[in-house]
């Protein structure tokens, strides 16, 4: 049987590239941000001296095992209750589902996280923006996403720390959620001035210098898988219709999606707008592309710089996309955040040791940037898209918004992780496949949720090591 191999795995495909305020994509092998320090299974652990700074007391009761376990439902969705000994969990994990679906979704990913990460994790089941309120707005649901996770915290005391595991649409939802939930590590000045923030908020920004909390607890992990981060476009449509004809169980199956017609106009909404970059005045930037920067709708780029560790999932093929007729709707290039011009045109295959189907994994550090901005040639555009839906003006708008957003969302890092199922049975279920949708029908998924698991469970190793060393200095 072979080994497991280390999750930081780094194809040759991938030169090393300089980082720079160019528009070229920064990716490289080197592993330079906090979550790149990673537990190898060859090696041991690898130290990161830089992951260790900010711990503090917060951390103190990580290393205590658990020995009991207990389920209780709150709204309809399942939230696991674990104890470490006579305390409750400390980390909330988040599974937050795409469109049309339910926290049902997360079925498998949740006995095997539980199986896997031992019991120091709440894991909560989002199941406030189910089937059709998915439609509602991105916006809208983002909001009603964190007075959910606010709801769970407060009842629940003991937690410390969060992170986020999103499909789909929801790691949209899921990233308008973290900015309203966000709080800045405030200054001594701001202590003195702000009456409304609690003692244990203070105490635990205190000890997170320079990154903010979310909901009032420690940002650990950022994971989306299959989220179209850019949006949506269309190459060749000539009306609106078309390009959203596009639905998750049509498998982007050209003549599935031409039978969708009838039910098109479902998706003239408010997500779909969002997703289509077309909502909103001409001259005013759409949600997505103020969503890759800080500005008055939200402190978005803050708040996701405020996690560890911050990874994209990407389908490398058959994620409802069909190229020859049809849009990439949750292709490659927008779920991992990637210029056209950055992806190769044969992709790996071969899976990395012990985690099928995924095919390679690499880290991409910060890139300065001063993006993203809404040009005057972009208004021009978004109004010429929105007015006369043409091939010409869809692209020529959907690749100014694109280069912006990817300015923006560059200023962090991300690691990205390919997934291909061309191996697999079933390769047009790539998008329900890489969260195990269904046990039965999406299984070939399962080595995607155990390189998830082995992720967060890293990460704990980590801040566990870290809050070791805190206590014998």
């Amino acid at each position: 049987m072979a080994s497991s191999a280390p999750l930081l795995h780094y194809s040759p495909r991938f030169g090393p590239r300089k980082t720079s305020s160019s528009p070229s994509s920064p990716c490289s092998s080197s592993s330079s941000s906090n979550c790149s320090s990673w537990f190898d299974f060859r090696h041991g652990f690898r130290w990161n001296p830089c992951s260790f700074s900010g711990a503090s007391n917060i951390w103190k009761h990580q290393s205590r095992k658990a020995h009991a376990m207990s389920t209780t439902q709150d709204n309809g969705a399942t939230i696991e209750v674990v104890s470490s000994r006579k305390e409750e969990p400390d980390h909330l994990l988040v599974l937050v589902h795409g469109i049309l679906a339910s926290p049902g979704d997360w079925t498998y990913v949740e006995a095997e996280l539980k199986r896997r990460l031992g019991r120091n994790f709440l894991i909560y089941a989002s199941s406030c923006n189910t089937y059709t309120k998915t439609f509602t707005g991105i916006d809208g649901a983002g909001k009603r996403l964190a007075d959910e996770v606010m709801q769970v915290v407060k009842k629940t005391g003991s937690l410390k720390r969060i992170s986020f595991l999103a499909h789909s649409l929801g790691g949209l939802f899921a990233r308008y959620a973290v900015a309203v939930l966000y709080m800045p590590s405030p200054s001594c000045s701001d202590l003195s001035d702000d009456l409304a923030v609690s003692t244990s908020a203070i105490s635990k920004a205190a000890h997170s210098p320079g990154r903010g909390l979310i909901a009032g607890l420690e940002p650990v992990n950022f994971i989306t898988l299959a989220t179209p981060h850019l949006g949506v476009r269309g190459k060749k449509q000539t009306v609106d219709l078309s390009v959203m004809i596009q639905l998750p169980f049509l498998l982007g199956v050209p003549i599935l999606e031409k039978l969708a017609v009838p039910i098109a106009p479902i998706f003239v909404g408010r997500t779909g707008s969002q997703l289509f970059l077309t909502d909103g005045k001409p001259d005013k930037p759409p949600l997505l592309l103020s969503m890759a920067s800080d500005c008055d709708d939200g402190k978005f780029i803050a708040a996701l710089g405020a996690f560890r560790c911050r990874i994209l999932y990407a389908n490398v093929s058959y994620d409802l996309s069909s190229p020859k007729h049809y849009p990439d709707m949750v292709g490659w290039r927008t779920s991992s955040v990637r210029r056209e011009t950055e992806l190769v045109k044969q992709p790996p295959q071969r899976s990395l040791d012990g985690y099928k189907h995924v095919v390679d994994v690499e880290y991409c550090p910060p890139v300065s940037s001063e993006g993203p901005h809404f040009p005057p040639e972009a208004a021009r555009a978004k109004k010429a898209a929105q007015d006369a839906p043409s091939s010409e003006n869809t692209v020529e708008y959907h690749e100014i918004m694109e280069e912006e957003m990817i300015r923006g969302l560059q200023k962090l890092g991300w690691r990205k992780v390919d997934v291909s199922f061309h191996s697999s049975f079933w390769p047009f279920f790539a998008h329900n496949n890489i969260h195990v949708k269904n046990e039965w029908f999406h299984n070939a998924g399962a080595g995607v949720v155990a390189h998830v698991a082995d992720s967060l469970k890293q990460q704990e190793k980590q801040l566990e090591s870290s809050a070791f060393i805190a206590a014998s200095l």
